[in-house]
């Protein structure tokens, strides 16, 4: 399968420069020119978007929601003739709406990828329209995997998904950041505090992942009874900490659900 990006900003460049380890049959575009380093760098193409609507079997619709319909317009008449598969990542926009813009039928899969992706620890949820075959679909995800985790979702759920893991990595982000300024504060080295953060982050994720326990109850056993750890899990409760991260989930969602009108 050959594959095209139409934009390739952040998130659209960390899909080609991972999926450029299956195949190096993938060509970029974007506005600004700046993709052609990146194509020199991956040995990858760099064209315009109608090159990549002429040749590719595969297409990447890496550009804001917004712009969405500005980028598909001009290309109508190409996607009627050849239906290559268009992977659209525009936060908030259903199947549907893609398909529409595209002015025909063809097939379509929605993905809501994250930064992690860049060194294949992605979560990206998709979900597919009625016109991706199994095959297709098969091919695709064989490509794809060095991107990290792909999980098949219910269309329904891919805006919350993207309030949760699209957006998540910035709410860790600040978390990080946010630790290492409490030890340095305490005394210790703000780099080296950052990396004692990220080590635990990462090392407290893994380990919910291999056993599955509840957090609350893997929360428990690191918390003795009037030890430290229970005197920082009260300051964070009495910060409203739960309440404070479950509400910018749910401003999240909100908003992908208004840039998808």
């Amino acid at each position: 399968m050959t594959y095209g990006f139409i934009g390739c900003g952040n998130m659209g460049g960390a899909i080609a420069a991972r999926l450029s380890q299956s195949t190096k049959e993938i060509t970029v575009s974007d506005r600004s020119g700046k993709a052609k380093k990146l194509a020199a760098q991956l040995g990858i193409g760099y064209a315009d978007n109608v090159a990549i609507a002429t040749g590719c079997d595969c297409i990447f619709l890496a550009v804001k929601p917004q712009m969405l319909s500005d980028a598909l317009s001009p290309l109508k008449p190409m996607l009627a003739l050849r239906k290559p598969l268009l992977v659209s990542m525009a936060a908030g926009v259903e199947l549907a709406k893609v398909q529409a813009l595209a002015g025909c039928a063809l097939p379509v899969i929605r993905i809501m990828p994250n930064t992690p992706t860049a060194v294949g620890m992605g979560v990206i949820p998709y979900c597919r329209n009625e016109l991706v075959s199994d095959r297709l679909l098969a091919a695709w995800l064989v490509d794809m995997q060095p991107c990290g985790t792909l999980d098949a979702l219910d269309e329904k759920l891919i805006d919350a998904a993207s309030a949760l893991s699209g957006s998540g990595p910035a709410y860790f982000y600040m978390m990080l950041d946010a630790l290492a300024d409490g030890a340095a504060a305490c005394g210790m080295p703000k780099a080296k505090a950052l990396d004692y953060a990220a080590r635990t982050m990462a090392g407290a994720a893994q380990m919910y992942l291999e056993t599955k326990r509840h957090p609350a109850a893997l929360k428990d056993a690191v918390c003795s009874p009037g030890g430290s750890t229970l005197a920082g899990v009260q300051a964070l409760e009495a910060a409203g900490f739960r309440s404070a991260v479950m509400d910018c989930v749910a401003a999240a969602y909100r908003r992908n659900k208004e840039l998808g009108k």
